[in-house]
């Protein structure tokens, strides 16, 4: 997972799924990430700077760190999950730096995404 020259960045991140074709087809559809299928209980996603995992085997545990994802057109990355399936949590609002909204995926995780403008 780590690499020279990534100390203290955000390398991977790892979440437990009960349907890993569920996760890729949500995550695909909202943010045009690619996969690559390790096994029926792994898979790696990419958005193109970062990757991270999904893993079938331990039940979800939503909470914890926050992941926030950027977005250059935030009402359209909004459109985009909630015609994959997610439930906005908390609607777009403005913050020091920018605006952002939180969703809930499918298997209940909370993520954020935010835009500068």
């Amino acid at each position: 997972m780590s690499a020279h020259g990534q100390d203290r960045r955000i390398d991977y991140v790892e979440f437990d799924v009960t349907d890993i074709e569920r996760a890729k087809a949500f995550y695909g559809a909202a943010f045009g990430w690619t996969f690559t299928d390790y096994g029926a209980a792994y898979c790696e996603f990419r958005d193109g700077r970062l990757s991270g995992g999904f893993a079938v085997g331990q039940p979800p545990r939503p909470g914890g760190p926050l992941v926030i994802v950027y977005a250059d057109d935030l009402e359209a990355a909004q459109r985009r999950l909630e015609q994959a399936g997610a439930r906005i949590s908390r609607p777009i609002f403005a913050f020091p730096g920018g605006r952002r909204f939180h969703f809930v995926d499918p298997d209940g995780y909370e993520l954020a995404v935010w835009s500068a403008a």
